[in-house]
């Protein structure tokens, strides 16, 4: 200042350089002044030293010149505004400092009003540095009038009141009208500047004012606009590069199209730097004005009290932002890293293009303008000849001129025609920065003369003998210089611009806090993308990434600004810890949301159909797939394979959701395998649309981990098991059989068997099918097969038990029946010694009365009422296994069906009249026929490189014929069962089941089976019409299969139905009554039988229904059954020759 304020200096000045270098010292000075008066560790921190000091230098001679210099530092540190005070001191000393302030005042005013810096830094710059100019420069009376001559005071008055609040660091602020207020004690003639006092500052403000500034403050208000700007940008952007490429590879282009292509590229990128600020400016001032304005009001769930608990830190951002601010700002700082990363891409592809432009633009103005200038306007100005020859000099290119300088200086001395502009071939050479400042220099010169009274702005044209016109183009190309400088450092405009680390640091709250660090829910790059996953915006999660960049511009900041590793280390720590849980929620949320979809496609159409508010049950479709293909993540340095990451998560999340399921499963009972099999399907579904998106493992190796059945010997899956272990401990004994539903429910009566069960596990929505309506809803039709076990559980059971582990099951029920058998033989024995050695027929004179006294004294077996109770528990299990066996032979059937009708075309089989199969061609099959001709067909082109490979596929195609056709061959699996029940009785048949010894039927015998079932039955239908609950609400049909299955498979079927007790008893009802309707109607005919007959009418319904099946499905007089292979592939009607059969025993014909 001192310089250019002398009278005899030798160059003018300052020029725009040097105003810009006292600016933006200042503004670090201001910095530093408002970061002392903020932080009070610094006078805290100082005082705690000087007293140890004083502790210390007790025994130290001489330490006065040392207490000096501490007292000093104290007042410094202590006094406000303490480096701005000594600066004034300083800066007056000069004289006619006042001069250069109001030059660089009326510079930071025009630049603010006519938007000419470039920067956001810029301009915050001079807003911060404008308060104190203009308290420096109305020091006196004298200094305020000329001051305000120069620049009017509304003005002024005017840029304070848009910017009320300035950002001075990240976590701090500063506000023009609250420095110009502060300043007044330590400046007492400004207190006379009432106007620009009377400016409130911002907790000042009134509460209509304050929303003003609100909607001017906060991105929300303008995101709509700020949306529609990058998509025209966007376009327009890649429009210019593509017309660039485009140039580039065309050879011999038009040189006017090649400028205009490129000139064009330079305006997208000047746009694209000025977009870039402008978005950026917002996010500081946001963020300022968050700063001054501390949340105040409790939420709706939250008290005075718990918010006055709160930090001030929280108070300024995680309590200050709501959900429409949060996604308003991840769509900014998404936008301006997708135009920052996509101007940076194109850097190596642009630069020869703004190289040029810039190149032409200052060669066209000091060749053609300058020279035109020369020849007119300055032509008898000898002094602003020279400076804009010295111009032409510094910056003319004339290696690119078509036209020699020499001729050029000859048409200047001479005039005439040569007036004509010069052509000068483009070239990739920009001016160096020592050239622009020069040109920028040079300019002023010219304009200003080296006044710095002059009054007016910088290119104001009062005292002027320039004319306008060539003012206006002075005044241009001197803008375009400082746009030049940005552009040149390309990579490094971007970065700033581009740089959003300052919404990380907050050490100024963590001082004021006295905390070592904030939760990171206090972090706002956290809280940005924790607002994305939890509001599940389809719109945003493609966004979901970019407030990571704030962490790496932060670490950057720390490390190569800051100079401070602990910064660094906090920085990274907390990166480690918010990416594991991002990856945790963002997983969590791809889980969730492909499992609804899946959920909500497999629903009932017809459900849908049917309900009025159907659409709560679609999923709205959410941008997942470009997060799935994401392989190189940039993370403070480290590159990271998000896709592995989710693979990884994924595979972990789908296995803990199947175990899961089976423990679930396992806590329920076995008609819970319907909500299993519906559970494992959305699941199923979920993993194959995850698939297309994503490799993660195969659904079928995960079911089989889980189910424990990896080994290839393994044929018992965990599934397997827990079903026999649930049948065991809990079907068998407590369901009864309805043979009219084919439905298997739980008895009425309190379980006979306690089950031990382990308590049902609870997830999250998300685990079930999604959300709380899908799950609500399958829940639902899962509640409708909660009550019984019919065919739909019988499906679910065969589809997924497969035919690997479905045969164990089936063998393992076979051996329940064997062992069943085996434990009845010694209680048969029992109750066959209670029996008396002879029963003969019921006479029919004593009516119904008659003979249920008389059968009451023959079955004498009061005191085996246990033994009873166990007999017929055990015929129940067996006749619950036959039943669920017949149950499982529909299923399979029908799938055999399935199966046959897919693979017959292709295996030429057709279906006869016998139930056989039959070739609908000799020879090979049609799949077989199909790759041998194909085979051939390719094999006799010689062009055919490897035939091998063709030939090997024609002998795949004949093993897969044989394969199939060997599964064809499937038995019954009922009739296995029987057969294999009638081996099992095989051993007891002389003791259930005595050979007549004249060969004719013996009507006294009283040990055979069908005695001892007979008398079960009618006690058991005696008592079932007289308790309550009665027996046939706790054994159900099931005794009945069981029953007449062993009388079947003994030969013993014509001995009970001529021989049994209720027939009998049956027989002798239908005569008494045929009696009593012919001679007279008795009214106390029955006394009281008529449950009891019913009852049996309907017992012997269901056995003759039960024996008709059996002779359907295992007729005597063929003496087969069938087997099952090793493999599980059940064999049709293989005879067991060597296997003693209860066949044998039956009477003979024509004996």
């Amino acid at each position: 200042m001192q310089r250019f304020s002398r009278p005899e200096r030798r160059i003018n000045g300052p020029t725009i350089t040097h105003l810009w270098s006292m600016l933006k010292l200042l503004d670090v000075l201001v910095q530093l002044d408002h970061l002392k008066n903020a932080k009070a560790s610094i006078p805290n921190d100082f005082s705690w030293y000087k007293r140890t000091f004083t502790q210390v230098s007790v025994q130290w001679p001489d330490t006065d010149s040392m207490r000096e210099e501490l007292d000093d530092l104290q007042i410094f540190l202590s006094t406000r505004w303490a480096i701005l005070l000594n600066l004034h001191v300083e800066m007056f000393r000069v004289n006619n400092v006042e001069d250069i302030l109001q030059v660089l005042i009326v510079f930071a005013v025009e630049s603010l009003e006519l938007d000419f810096a470039l920067l956001f830094p810029e301009r915050h710059i001079l807003l911060r540095v404008l308060p104190v100019l203009v308290v420096m420069a109305t020091s006196s009376e004298k200094d305020s009038e000329s001051l305000y001559k120069r620049v009017k005071i509304n003005r002024l008055i005017n840029m304070f009141k848009n910017d009320p609040v300035i950002p001075a660091f990240p976590d701090l602020h500063l506000s023009p009208a609250a420095i110009l207020k502060e300043l007044t004690v330590y400046f007492p003639k400004f207190s006379s500047q009432t106007r620009l006092l009377a400016l409130p500052a911002p907790h000042e403000l009134p509460p209509r004012e304050a929303q003003d500034y609100q909607r001017h403050y906060l991105i929300v208000n303008h995101i709509g606009a700020i949306r529609a700007e990058h998509d025209d940008f966007a376009i327009r952007f890649a429009s210019s590069m593509n017309q660039l490429l485009l140039l580039k590879s065309t050879d011999g282009a038009d040189i006017e199209w090649c400028k205009e292509v490129k000139g064009n590229m330079y305006d997208m990128v000047i746009e694209g730097f000025q977009l870039l600020s402008r978005w950026t400016a917002r996010v500081w001032e946001q963020c300022a004005w968050k700063f001054s304005r501390p949340c105040k009001d409790a939420g709706p769930s939250e008290s005075q009290e718990i918010l006055a608990s709160y930090s001030d830190y929280e108070k300024v951002v995680r309590y200050n932002y709501s959900a429409e601010e949060r996604k308003a700002l991840v769509e900014l700082v998404s936008y301006i890293k997708s135009v920052g990363s996509m101007m940076q891409r194109s850097d190596t592809l642009v630069a020869d293009a703004l190289w040029e432009t810039i190149h032409a633009e200052v060669q066209d103005f000091v060749q053609n303008t300058l020279a035109t200038m020369l020849r007119t306007t300055f032509r008898k100005k000898k002094d602003l000849s020279r400076i804009l020859s010295d111009m032409r000099t510094l910056s003319a290119d004339w290696m690119a001129n078509t036209s020699k300088p020499e001729s050029e200086f000859q048409s200047l001395q001479h005039g005439g025609d040569e007036s004509r502009a010069n052509f000068f071939y483009p070239r990739p050479v920009a001016p160096t920065a020592a050239q622009v400042h020069c040109l920028q220099f040079l300019i002023y010169e010219v304009v200003s003369g080296g006044n710095l009274r002059k009054p007016g702005g910088l290119f104001g044209n009062s005292g002027s003998e320039i004319p306008v016109n060539d003012l206006k183009q002075l005044e241009s190309f001197f803008y375009k210089l400082s746009f030049f400088l940005h552009i040149l450092d390309y990579s490094a405009t971007i970065a700033s611009l581009t740089d959003l680390g300052f919404l990380w640091f907050r050490e100024f709250y963590l001082e004021s806090s006295r905390v070592i660090q904030f939760p990171i829910e206090c972090s706002l790059p956290w809280m940005l993308v924790d607002h994305v996953l939890e509001s599940q915006s389809a719109g945003l999660l493609e966004s979901v990434l970019m407030p990571f960049d704030i962490y790496n511009d932060s670490a950057q900041h720390a490390l190569a600004v800051l100079k401070q590793r602990f910064l660094y280390d906090e920085i990274e720590a907390e990166v480690d810890h918010c990416f594991d849980i991002f990856v945790s929620k963002l997983c969590e949320a791809i889980f969730t949301y492909y499992k609804s979809w899946s959920a909500s496609e497999l629903l009932d159409p017809s459900f849908l159909f049917a309900l009025d508010n159907g659409e709560k049950y679609s999923i709205q479709p959410m941008r997942f797939t470009s997060l799935l293909k994401m392989t190189r993540v940039k993370l403070l340095g480290r590159t990271i394979d998000l896709r592995s990451l989710i693979a990884e998560r994924m595979n972990k999340v789908f296995r803990e959701n199947l175990e899961f399921f089976f423990d679930r499963f396992e806590s329920q009972d076995l008609c819970a395998i319907v909500e299993l099999e519906k559970l494992l399907d959305i699941l199923k579904h979920s993993h194959e649309l995850l698939s297309k998106d994503l490799s993660i493992d195969s659904f079928n190796l995960m079911l089989n981990e889980m189910q424990e059945n990896i080994s290839l010997v393994s044929f018992s899956s965990r599934l397997a098991s827990q079903i026999w272990s649930e049948m065991q401990s809990d079907f068998l004994p407590n369901f009864i059989l309805c043979n009219t539903t084919q439905r298997f429910i739980r008895s009425s009566k309190v379980p006979l068997v306690p089950v031990q069960k382990p308590s049902v596990p609870h997830a999250k929505p998300n685990f079930y099918c999604g959300t709380p309506d899908l799950n609500s809803a399958h829940q639902s039709f899962a509640r409708l097969h909660s009550g019984f076990f019919g065919i739909p559980h019988m499906i679910s059971v065969v589809k997924l038990l497969g035919s690997r582990s479905l045969p164990w099951l089936i063998r393992a029920l076979l051996d329940h029946i064997s062992n069943k058998v085996a434990t009845l033989e010694t209680m048969i024995t029992g109750l066959q010694e209670a029996l008396p050695k002879s029963i003969g027929l019921l006479p029919f004179d004593g009516g119904v009365t008659g003979c249920m006294r008389l059968v009451k004294e023959q079955l004498s077996w009061g005191t085996k009422s246990e033994l009873k109770a166990e007999v017929l528990c055990g015929i129940k299990e067996i006749g619950s296994i036959l039943y669920w066996m017949g149950l499982l032979d529909i299923v399979l059937r029908e799938l055999d069906t399935t199966h046959f009708m897919q693979t017959a075309p292709w295996l030429g089989l057709l279906p006869s009249a016998d139930g056989q199969t039959l070739h609908s061609q000799n020879g090979d099959s049609p799949v077989v026929n199909l790759f041998k001709s194909a085979t051939a067909a390719i094999v006799s082109n010689p062009r055919c490189p490897n035939p091998t490979s063709f030939y090997m596929m024609s002998k795949q195609a004949e093993a897969a014929d044989l394969l199939y056709k060997a599964n064809l061959n499937t038995g019954s699996v009922l009739e296995y069962a029987l057969a294999f029940t009638s081996a099992a009785l095989d051993k007891y048949c002389s003791k259930w089941s005595a050979a007549p010894k004249t060969g004719f039927i013996d009507i006294t015998t009283s040990k055979d089976f069908y005695r001892i079932y007979s008398g079960l039955q009618i006690g058991f239908l005696e008592q079932s019409v007289q308790l309550q609950p009665n027996n046939h609400d706790v054994l159900g049909d099931s005794v009945a299969w069981g029953g007449c299955t062993i009388i079947y498979l003994l030969g013993q079927q014509l001995h009970f139905e001529l021989f049994d007790f209720s027939y009998q008893i049956l027989n002798v009802a239908e005569v008494e009554a045929t009696s009593v309707t012919q001679t007279h109607k008795n009214p106390h005919f029955g006394q009281g039988w008529d449950p009891l007959l019913e009852a049996m009418k309907k017992a012997r319904r269901l056995n003759n229904h039960v024996f008709s099946m059996l002779k359907s499905r295992c007729p005597l007089e063929d003496k087969t059954a069938c087997a099952i292979k090793q493999s599980g592939a059940p064999l049709h009607r293989i005879k067991f020759e060597n296997t003693v059969s209860a066949f044998e025993t039956l009477p003979q014909k024509g004996t």
